[in-house]
């Protein structure tokens, strides 16, 4: 995993905020907490998506195969 481009984010978001880390946080550790915490929500939203794809685990094949036929 690349927490360089997350800094990089994170660094954007905090100048254009006029915000500024608290001096006991260190950068690396906040990084780091940020990445955990977007990774579970991530995950999280994968699963109530591929609950709701799949209506909860009666898949409608029809509507599926409408959403991947080419436009």
């Amino acid at each position: 995993r690349s927490s360089v481009g997350v800094e990089e984010f994170l660094d954007g978001e905090f100048e254009e905020g006029d915000w500024e880390i608290p001096k006991d946080i260190p950068k690396d550790k906040l990084v780091e907490a940020f990445c955990q915490y977007t990774e579970n929500d991530y995950y999280e939203w994968l699963q109530d998506n591929f609950k709701s794809f799949f209506n909860h685990g009666d898949p409608d094949w029809k509507w599926i195969r409408d959403k991947i036929k080419p436009p």
